[in-house]
């Protein structure tokens, strides 16, 4: 039905074309790909302000700006399902490694949200910053993506409100369930979430303090979601030796919320859970042939980067990160540690176990000066250097640094990154900041996925190893995710959308980040208009900073709040 009425717009503009027509930007010759999936076509694109308002022959048409896309594909702005731009959007709000990749809007919200803040979690992030600094004027979620509005950001941002940012609010980093009194305010901070347009609960359960959280407060967070048209989202509590019973819970909680649920970055983690992939993806079609629905997204590359927390037990991290600290100095904790990180385990995700060898742990991000010799080194060179076990050396570092330390964990199968982009539901997200290769950012190392995620998804696995089709590609980045987040107007090209387009060569669009050197820009994307204002000319960024707050269905103006 999608596919019928894209194509039943374009005629229609395309016969309601004339001389006379004239647009403020025109984007001529390309081959349109307009997000459907299907076959692409010859068009030519009118553009008004910050919309799309014809297509067709418009050859006859005049504009004030031309682009020649000779011998390119024409597409929708790509949609980041999963990014870490929160931070770097404050300091350099141009968003240089996304947008030379293609993407126009970027979606935070894994466990983590930006808001709702209080003057704990307000402190709390102020004694995190490291490498930059921010100020935090704002307390709620919406607050904050109108702060990054109207500082002036490249790409148009949107948000779910994390389970793990409700939880902080109220409980801090305690090991509980939350009092009915508890549970009452953090649904209350979800709906008012909601209201200002988040596009559902996000969940991060692996990690401490998310993983403290029973199914069952999930449940009633959700329903709040519910309620507005919102999704789940979740980075699950096992994506490894426990990933059945982590998918039987996701799949509750759509149920029992009455809610569409989003896997973040699904993989089969660990050598001995390579085998689980078609169990689980059997798990996630009887699920949507009962009625309900179930998605996932996922990034380009067989190693996660996350820090070194997830390869210690989530209850020495207790109380946050100096009570972990504390711990870790006491001889007998230490001990048991190293034991338990050494112990296969269905309790809790250890990547460390998962990688198979401290060789395969590479340290990335580390906040402290004088630990910043190690970025770049595995976690077994650094233990050579300190002449201590890989499990000891971790925990030293954590203390040294006073961080979790940035770490990147080889642990998936390429074959099965293959076999998942081949899946109808799966779409993309880089699990990253947007950054660039300059000023603070240079401080710390990053995943190569920061600067490679989607142009690696177009060279890689379209045009090299043909796993899925360029259109096919296209409606994964686009059209999909636009659909499960219920965002009206964007991921397809077709009058009346917002201009968000990509225009690139599919022949030379190439990812360069490599893990060695990440922070390589990808090149190929020629043209990328946000809102109808030009950000990449020919390559190069233009400075341009017309990105927008994409809010939810629930989203209500606050006059009717």
């Amino acid at each position: 039905m999608f596919r019928l009425l894209c194509s039943v717009t374009t005629l229609l503009v395309l016969f309601s074309c004339s001389k006379d027509q004239s647009f403020d930007t025109l984007i001529r010759h390309g081959k349109v790909y307009d997000g459907s999936g299907g076959e692409p076509y010859a068009a030519d694109i009118g553009i008004n302000g910050d919309s799309i308002v014809a297509i067709g022959d418009l050859s006859r048409a005049k504009a004030k700006t031309v682009i020649d896309a000779n011998g390119m594909a024409v597409a929708p702005g790509f949609i980041n399902m999963l990014s870490w731009a929160t931070e770097s959007l404050l300091i350099d709000g141009k968003s240089q490694s996304d947008i030379r990749q293609g993407v126009t809007l970027e979606v935070f919200g894994e466990g983590v949200s930006l808001g709702p803040v209080n003057d704990d979690i307000r402190k709390g992030m102020i004694s995190q910053m490291r490498d930059y600094s921010f100020d935090i004027p704002w307390t709620t979620l919406g607050e904050y993506l109108e702060w990054l509005e109207k500082k002036g950001v490249a790409p148009n941002v949107a948000s779910f409100v994390g389970a793990t940012t409700l939880r902080i609010h109220e409980l801090g980093m305690d090991n509980r369930a939350p009092t009915s009194d508890e549970l009452e305010r953090m649904k209350a901070l979800a709906r008012t979430a909601m209201e200002e347009g988040a596009l559902g609960v996000g969940a991060s359960l692996i990690y401490a303090p998310a993983n403290y959280a029973k199914t069952d407060e999930l449940i009633e967070l959700c329903k709040v979601a519910s309620e507005f048209g919102g999704m789940y989202i979740t980075h699950m509590r096992s994506e490894g030796n426990g990933i059945y019973a982590a998918v039987d819970e996701t799949i509750r909680i759509a149920r029992e919320a009455h809610i569409p649920a989003e896997i973040y970055h699904l993989k089969m983690a660990g050598t001995e859970n390579w085998n689980k992939l078609d169990s689980v993806t059997r798990m996630i079609a009887a699920a949507n042939e009962s009625g309900l629905r179930i998605t996932a997204d996922m990034y380009t590359y067989p190693a996660g980067a996350t820090g070194l927390d997830a390869s210690m037990p989530p209850w020495v991290q207790e109380g946050g990160i100096y009570h972990w600290m504390k711990r870790m100095t006491d001889p007998v904790i230490r001990k048991r540690v190293v034991n338990e990180m050494r112990t296969r385990t269905d309790g809790w995700e250890n990547l460390l176990l998962m990688a198979g060898s401290s060789d395969n742990v590479l340290l990335v991000g580390f906040a402290n000066d004088s630990l910043k010799r190690y970025t770049g080194k595995t976690l077994t060179e650094v233990a050579r250097i300190y002449g201590k076990s890989p499990e000891e050396t971790a925990m030293d570092l954590v203390i040294a640094d006073s961080t979790r330390v940035g770490t990147v964990y080889f642990m998936m199968s390429e074959d099965n990154i293959k076999r998942q982009l081949q899946l109808p539901y799966i779409s993309l997200g880089s699990d990253a900041e947007s950054s660039a290769p300059e000023g603070v950012f240079l401080k710390s190392s990053t995943h190569p996925r920061a600067y490679g995620n989607f142009a690696r998804l177009l060279a890689k696995y379209v045009r090299e190893e043909k796993v899925i089709s360029l259109q096919e590609a296209i409606r994964r980045l686009t059209s999909l995710p636009a659909s499960n987040l219920k965002i009206k107007r964007r991921g397809s090209l077709a009058a009346g959308n917002y201009a968000d387009v990509v225009i690139f060569d599919p022949q030379k669009i190439q990812d360069h980040a490599t893990f060695e050197k990440p922070m390589q820009y990808a090149t190929g994307m020629m043209y990328v208009m946000v809102n109808g204002t030009v950000v990449l000319d020919n390559g190069e960024h233009t400075g341009a900073t017309p990105g927008r707050v994409v809010r939810g269905p629930g989203w209500t103006p606050r006059s009717d709040r």
